[in-house]
């Protein structure tokens, strides 16, 4: 009987064994498939965000590496005492906040316009979308041409309606919305292709089902194609706002920040220290200040915005 039970114990025992043995050789598998991810995002965004959070206290000086020395917390009071970086913020959320809703509105339109079946759709579908496939630097060499307070062609197609020229870039009033236009104008045809792709997606049963309902034209998007449409536009308002906060390009070939800093953001500003100025430590905490501000706005955008699932 003890002999019995001895051979019963020692049977459990192999059994629990083997049964550890493959958990943890499927566990093994399953690293193995995200260490190479795992690596890539340790060498190319940890490491650098915790270099870039060290470098903010300290009095980093690139053209004199060796003297770093750790200041701190000052160059963040200098951050907070800096007029400039408050003015930046400013130009950085008019963008963000008037660029959101109208680039979504846009691209939603021309969704609309090229979904049904009409004539040269794909000439239209391409026309949209060219401009993203368009380098931002040269989009915004053409609309500075094109912005010209003297001979530029916008100037030109006011004056042939009668209407009043307009300073564009030259103007601190109107520089920031002469670049909104512009990013407006590359960017909507980019969501304009996720729009499609979610409409395509929106069973036509529903459509057919409405207009037995007598819904109108109008009904039909309210009711059935919005709501159909409501994770895809969660997803492109998430993606324009990321891309939106990260303003750089823009400025920095149109206006060089300004006219009187009217166009300078925070990532302008992040650039100019660390870059031009050579103020890596200052810079550093511009960008820390950036992250926290970007993983606000992310996490109560992912709050308010909830997606549907099933």
């Amino acid at each position: 009987m003890e002999m019995k039970s001895s051979m019963t114990a020692a049977y459990k025992e192999k059994i629990v064994s083997q049964a550890w043995k493959k958990k943890l050789r499927t566990a093994l598998e399953g690293y193995s498939f995200i260490l190479p991810a795992l690596i890539g995002m340790t060498v190319f965004l940890f490491i650098p965000m915790l270099t870039i959070l060290y470098n903010s206290f300290t009095d980093y000086y690139y053209l004199t590496p060796n003297d770093k020395a750790f200041i701190g917390f000052e160059n963040y009071q200098r951050l907070f005492d800096d007029p400039l970086f408050y003015k930046a913020l400013k130009n950085t959320l008019y963008f963000v906040i008037i660029v959101v809703p109208i680039q979504t509105a846009v691209a939603l339109g021309l969704a609309l316009l090229v979904h049904p079946k009409i004539k040269f759709k794909k000439f239209f579908t391409v026309a949209f979308f060219s401009p993203v496939v368009m380098s931002l630097v040269v989009v915004g060499l053409l609309f500075t041409f094109l912005y010209n307070p003297n001979q530029g062609l916008f100037n030109a197609l006011l004056e042939t309606f009668g209407l009043p020229r307009l300073k564009f870039l030259t103007s601190s009033d109107q520089a920031m919305n002469a670049i909104i236009f512009m990013s407006i104008w590359q960017g909507a045809g980019y969501q304009m292709i996720i729009f499609l792709a979610g409409l395509k997606d929106i069973p036509e049963q529903l459509y057919e089902a409405s207009s037995m309902d007598g819904a109108s034209t109008w009904q039909k998007f309210v009711y059935v194609t919005l709501p159909g449409l409501r994770n895809v536009t969660i997803f492109v308002v998430i993606t324009i706002t990321m891309a939106a906060f990260r303003l750089l390009i823009q400025p920095l070939i149109m206006t060089q920040g300004g006219p009187i800093n009217s166009t300078k953001t925070l990532l302008y500003l992040m650039y100019e220290y660390g870059f031009q100025f050579r103020e890596m430590g200052y810079g550093s905490a511009i960008a820390v200040i950036f992250m926290v501000i970007v993983l606000v706005i992310a996490g109560i955008q992912r709050i308010v915005l909830k997606e549907e699932r099933g």
